[in-house]
């Protein structure tokens, strides 16, 4: 274990390269949180529409974020093979593909009413939702930009760039939240607007700085970040056999969760809020899984493009080894210690009866969690080696079947047909979580990872 350390791949390696990445992801949650307590003071109604609106703007943008986040393989396994004019190529191809996401997404803008007519809240809180939604909606094309392009950087490894411009795009979002809602200074009072208004602006400013940083005169000399700007339509093509299942995985990723979350709605308000709260404590918790999911990616990519699959598969054990220790000992505080983390989530709308009745259910649902919390390590690290690879069709398609299959008919039948409960529900969320984990696994003891690769073969140049 002790030797596991200092090799290539090995634990400081995998830590190296993941760190930062949580960090950053850490930002967006900060970014987050203080959004939602602003508008939570500004009004009832601002949150109430803000919540849903959010929701479906990031179900609708995840699909290109999956795509445009595949650039990362493609620079990686550039960056390992050494054929680093490929690397501004394939930044170019990421960032025409973003371009596109943005004119589409935009177009949703027409659809806007009739998505939460749908969803069939009242007048009043629907504007709410429709305004929000529209400037988020519009401003989506730079996040999936700023996906693209951020690639750049944690495709060849170096996390530590991201993290700090991320830390930066906080800095500048969470005063300008709360001066655009509250109309603070020379900013009027815009409330929901002004929140979602502040989001674009802190992503336009990450992206503007990453685009700085990528076009310096050392990045175009090596990478050919200026010009290899030409459309490759061989190397765009291939993106996209490889990065729309990606895209596919991620959106059916979200959409299972956003359904899963529905359909607890319907089983009661007392029933919503603690799971609410449970999956709150579990995305915070599973935040430092995400940032080693791409670290892994990276490493395993690199490898993959040097020809040595063997140091992609040092990487994968010694981020299994690093991430297993750190959700068990999350699952035995969920079992030992659950009320500390869920007072944390206290509201003062509830009465004692309810607020007692929200942390019965809550203790029991992070058994579930603390259950899964094994198969949810395997799931994010073995998927992450073999989509680093160049898997991700099994992935596509996995994640499909289960997804319907073993999660969203499940639950429906159990709720809407059978009339069961909370526990029902969760249940059949935590075999599902248990069979991605089993599945990736076995996909990657199978090997097939080994003899592929998403670049030209042999390498250009």
């Amino acid at each position: 274990m002790i030797e596991r350390w200092s090799k290539l791949n090995g634990y400081r390696d995998v830590l190296a390269i993941s760190l930062p990445l949580v960090a950053s992801m850490g930002s967006f949650t900060v970014m987050q949180f203080t959004d939602r307590v602003f508008l939570a003071n500004y009004s009832v109604d601002a949150i109430a529409a803000a919540l849903p609106a959010g929701i479906a703007s990031f179900t609708l943008v995840s699909f290109f974020m999956g795509v445009a986040n595949y650039t990362n393989v493609f620079v990686a396994q550039y960056t390992g093979a050494r054929t680093f004019n490929r690397v501004g190529a394939s930044l170019w191809q990421g960032i025409y593909f973003s371009l596109a996401a943005a004119v589409l997404l935009a177009l949703m803008l027409f659809l806007s009413d009739r998505i939460f007519e749908l969803i069939g809240h009242s007048p009043p809180i629907r504007s709410l939702e429709v305004a929000y939604f529209n400037v988020l909606t519009l401003g989506a094309g730079l996040v999936v930009l700023n996906s693209a392009i951020a690639c750049f950087y944690t495709g060849r490894g170096l996390t530590w760039t991201i993290m700090i411009v991320n830390v930066i795009g906080a800095v500048v979002n969470i005063p300008l939240d709360y001066c655009m809602i509250y109309g603070v200074g020379p900013f009027p009072e815009l409330g929901i607007i002004g929140a979602a208004m502040a989001t674009v602006i802190a992503s336009a400013a990450t992206t503007a700085i990453l685009g700085i940083l990528i076009f310096r005169k050392g990045n175009r000399v090596r990478f050919a970040t200026w010009q290899a700007r030409a459309f490759d339509k061989e190397l765009f093509g291939r993106m996209m056999r490889y990065g729309v299942p990606s895209g596919i995985q991620f959106f059916l990723e979200i959409f299972g969760f956003t359904f899963f979350i529905q359909m607890v709605g319907r089983l009661g308000d007392l029933e919503l809020a603690a799971s609410n709260i449970v999956l709150s404590i579990e995305s915070l918790s599973f935040l430092p899984m995400v940032g080693f999911h791409i670290g892994n990616a990276t490493l395993m990519g690199q490898a993959i493009g040097r020809r040595r699959p063997e140091e992609g598969a040092y990487a994968t054990t010694s981020a299994v080894h690093i991430t297993l220790v750190y959700m068990m000992f999350l699952a035995v505080v969920y079992v030992l210690a659950p009320e500390p983390l869920l007072r944390l989530f206290r509201a003062d709308q509830h009465t004692h009866d309810q607020y007692a009745e929200i942390m019965a259910l809550g203790v029991n649902l992070l058994r579930f969690v603390a259950a899964f919390s094994f198969f949810d390590a395997l799931n994010l690290i073995f998927s992450s080696a073999i989509k680093g690879a160049g898997d991700t069709r099994f992935i596509m398609w996995t994640i499909a079947a289960l997804c319907l299959g073993v999660m969203i008919a499940p639950i429906y039948v159990a709720i809407e047909v059978l009339g069961a409960g909370i526990y029902a529900a969760w249940t059949i969320a935590t075999i599902y979580v248990c069979a991605l984990g089993m599945a990736f696994m076995l996909r990657y003891r199978q090997g097939k990872w080994k003899r592929m690769r998403v670049i030209e073969t042999p390498p250009l140049g």
